[in-house]
Parts: C-alpha cells; sequence; structure tokens
C-alpha cells in the first residue's frame, strides 16, 4: 500500500527505474561484444498501450474508487469502533486491493514512459494514464487524511481489537508519521490536482530534454549514455573529448536546466512553508523515515573524512596514471591494469 491514497506517487515511482530504462533502450544493439541489451518485459502487466485489459482495469478502478468513496468518507471514525463488517479492517482491504490495481496501471503506463522517452506516442499515453490516475486520486484523497484525524488511542484499540486492522499496523504507524504536516482537505487536492502542471510537469521536461541531447565526437552525433561511457574509456584522448562535449551541450542548454531547477525549488519551498517544515531536507527525511541528526552526523562524517579518503584515492590514482594532478575527466579512468576488451 501507498503512504497516500495517491496512485499517482506509483507512477512518479516507477521513475526511479528511468536511467535502467533509457539505457536498455537506447543501448540495445550498440555493442557487439553484449549483443542485444536487456529490455523492460510489460507484458506481464499488459500487452501494450492499446490492450483492452488496461482499458477495462481503468474503468473497473475508476468504478472501484466511486464507491470506495460513497460507502467510506466521513465514516472512517464510526468503524474505528467497529470490528469486521464495517470496521476499518474492512476498509484497509478494499483500499489495499484498489491501490494495487491502481498502481499496476501506473507502473505500466511509467516504465511504457520511460522505456523511450523519445516516443511521442508513449508520452501521450504516459499523460492520459496521468490525468486519468489523478483524477481517481482526488476520490481517494480523504482516506489517509480521516485515518490521520482518528484519535492515537482508538486507533491503537482498534488494531488491538480488530485482526484485520492490526494487519496494517505498519502501515497505520508510517502513515501517522506525517499526519503534523497534514493540510486540510481542500488544500490537499489542490496540491494534488496541481501535482501534473507543477513538479510532476517539469521533471518530464527534464528528462525529455536530457533523452534528446545529442553529443558531437569527431562528428559523431551521440547519446548521453554513450558519452558518458566513453569517460571510462582507457585513453585520455577519448575521455577528454567526452567531456568537452558533455560541457559544451549541457552549456547550451543551461536556459532550460537553470529554469527547471529554480521553478522546482520555489514549488518545494511553497509546499514546504504551507506544510510546516522547517528544512529543506525535512520533507526527504520524513519520506526516509529518519531523523535530521542521523542524515545531519552521516554528512559531517563524510566531510570530516575527504583528506583521509577521497582526496587520498585522487591522489593515489593521479600517481598510478602518471599524473600530477587528475583531470576531471579521469576521475573515472580505468587503472592502468585494467584489462582491454
Amino acid at each position: 500500500m501507498t503512504k497516500y491514497p495517491n496512485a499517482v506517487a506509483t507512477i512518479l515511482a516507477s521513475a526511479v527505474s528511468e536511467g535502467a530504462a533509457k539505457g536498455a533502450a537506447k543501448g540495445a544493439g550498440t555493442d557487439p561484444a553484449l549483443g542485444i541489451l536487456p529490455t523492460w518485459k510489460l507484458s506481464d502487466l499488459y500487452a501494450g498501450r492499446d490492450d483492452e485489459g488496461l482499458k477495462a482495469d481503468l474503468e473497473r478502478g475508476r468504478e472501484q474508487s466511486l464507491a470506495f468513496e460513497a460507502k467510506w468518507k466521513g465514516k472512517l471514525a464510526e468503524a474505528a469502533t467497529k470490528t469486521g463488517a464495517g470496521g476499518i479492517g474492512e476498509a484497509l482491504d478494499e483500499y489495499d486491493a484498489l491501490d494495487d490495481l491502481l498502481g499496476k496501471i501506473g507502473s505500466f503506463a511509467g516504465l511504457t514512459y520511460f522505456s523511450d522517452t523519445l516516443d511521442p506516442a508513449n508520452g501521450k499515453f504516459y499523460g492520459d494514464v496521468q490525468a486519468k490516475l489523478t483524477d481517481l486520486s482526488a476520490h481517494l484523497l480523504f482516506f489517509a487524511l480521516e485515518m490521520n484525524r482518528i484519535d492515537d488511542a482508538v486507533m491503537d484499540a482498534c488494531m488491538d481489537r480488530d485482526p484485520k486492522a492490526g494487519h496494517y499496523r505498519p502501515w497505520i504507524v508510517d502513515l501517522r508519521k506525517d499526519k503534523p504536516f497534514q493540510l486540510d482537505d481542500k488544500l490537499e487536492q489542490l496540491f494534488l490536482e496541481k501535482s501534473m502542471t507543477s513538479a510532476a510537469a517539469l521533471n518530464r521536461l527534464f528528462d525529455e530534454t536530457m533523452a534528446e541531447l545529442r553529443f558531437e565526437i569527431d562528428g559523431e552525433m551521440l547519446p548521453m549514455e554513450v558519452t558518458l561511457n566513453m569517460l571510462q574509456d582507457a585513453e585520455p584522448e577519448v575521455r577528454a573529448k567526452a567531456a568537452a562535449s558533455l560541457s559544451k551541450t549541457f552549456k547550451a542548454n543551461l536556459r532550460i536546466f537553470t529554469l527547471v531547477t529554480n521553478t522546482l525549488a520555489k514549488d518545494k519551498d511553497i509546499s514546504d512553508r504551507w506544510r510546516g517544515f522547517e528544512d529543506i531536507a525535512d520533507s526527504r527525511h520524513l519520506a526516509n523515515r529518519v531523523e535530521r541528526e542521523v542524515v545531519d552526523a552521516l554528512a559531517a562524517a563524510v566531510t570530516q573524512a575527504y583528506p583521509r579518503l577521497s582526496h587520498r584515492y585522487y591522489a593515489m590514482k593521479a600517481k598510478w596514471l602518471g599524473m600530477e594532478q587528475l583531470n576531471y575527466w579521469d576521475r573515472n579512468a580505468p587503472l592502468p591494469e585494467t584489462p582491454r576488451r
């Protein structure tokens, strides 16, 4: 079950696989020594973008979302006092099944898109599914909000009394960590419905821009994955050419990168202020379920270890490569004894 009844989060979570998916799509067949590289086997979910099963599941998801809202909205506090039929456990079971259904649809749409972000049909499909799932999520948003309004003592007693509710104890306990930063229903719905036109839209713009970039090396226009791989080439000249081309192309696109970064930063600032987060990283710490002090201690320990570890490592690597000081394009250079294919 997702933390919030927001199937869009499931789609965006699939972006974690973006690098591997795009690398597989763009790199397939480019290296004779490796042969055809793997791509996603999405047929385990649906046969394709026009699969009738996918259309049927979207309609089923719509019907079940509306029915779930009609059945449970405004009634969860009372349900927490019941066991069995009409209790929180029953609501959680229904939500869990619905979340799986919408998550399956979202995962397929996201992985299809990220398998080839340059395919306009994939982009349209991804956007259409996002819009539909966002609409459905608006009908499910109440669930987490109402769950967190139930008194802690009542919810604890409910989980102890009702085996079905107790089954979801880890999810409920995790959900309630977000309670202090929860807004009222109307604001939460506004944040949800605007998600497609704010951070998610800019993330997509960035992804598609990066996928479309080409880097000139000796008159040949190469995709980013191939160019980045050249930074690990054994020949210093190849690494230098790749680094120069990467810098040149990124600089040419600096305006759009700056716009995306600054807008995303402001979007996060607005969200953090409304939710009451004190530090820019607090929302990430909450999502990771780790205390700020723990992360700060880790960062401080790493920073203090720079002279003993990273600086020493790069000095040793420069020596191994026969240099007084590494060029920035030599950081990923293979060591001299590394076998060459």
